[in-house]
């Protein structure tokens, strides 16, 4: 896709409604649209959030966020900034003001969560991207952004099971994973 192309489905994107019950992400210049989320990601969102204190962090579920450079709107499950960090208004999220994003990963997201938004945060600095995966039941942990676009990645990672404590040193704390639901039935994936 060219760059014009590109700014043209970006201008479409942000006048686009998508059907109650959708969520939609721009993803590199593709309109990325999916059914609501499971009660086994739900929750483990849920559980995130009551880990991370409040007072300090503030701690957004289901906020787009404004990549610069990138043909992409990413909506992550949870964005984790300073407090103080945070605008007034908007409904883009600067993604160098963020300091953590979640994933879970779903039955339909394995590659996108892996792969495209992993170069994605990365091109935007976004300190840490923390990937939740109830499929293969753990926890991946990238920091250290480097590179731009598409050759964005991170430099460190950390992979965890489920029941192990994921050391958060970004934002002070340590996640317990112990109590993070998994997706039964469902075939195993060849990502990390």
């Amino acid at each position: 896709m060219t760059a014009v192309d590109e700014r043209g489905m970006t201008r479409f994107f942000e006048e686009f409604e998508p059907p109650e019950g959708v969520r939609v992400e721009l993803l590199r210049g593709e309109i990325v649209m999916m059914a609501g989320p499971d009660l086994v990601h739900n929750m483990i969102v849920e559980d995130v959030l009551d880990q991370i204190p409040r007072k300090q962090w503030a701690r957004l579920q289901t906020q787009d966020i404004d990549i610069v450079d990138e043909a992409s709107e990413p909506v992550p499950d949870l964005v984790v900034l300073k407090r103080e960090a945070m605008p007034g208004a908007g409904r883009l999220l600067p993604s160098e003001l963020i300091t953590l994003v979640v994933e879970v990963v779903s039955k339909t997201s394995v590659v996108r969560d892996y792969l495209v938004k992993r170069s994605i945060y990365a091109a935007g600095k976004v300190l840490a991207y923390l990937v939740i995966d109830p499929i293969m039941e753990h926890c991946v942990l990238l920091t250290m952004p480097v590179g731009e676009g598409d050759a964005a990645d991170y430099k460190a990672q950390l992979k965890l099971d489920f029941g192990d404590r994921l050391p958060l040193d970004m934002l002070g704390i340590g996640l317990d994973t112990s109590e993070f639901g998994t997706f039964p039935g469902v075939r195993p994936h060849r990502f990390p």
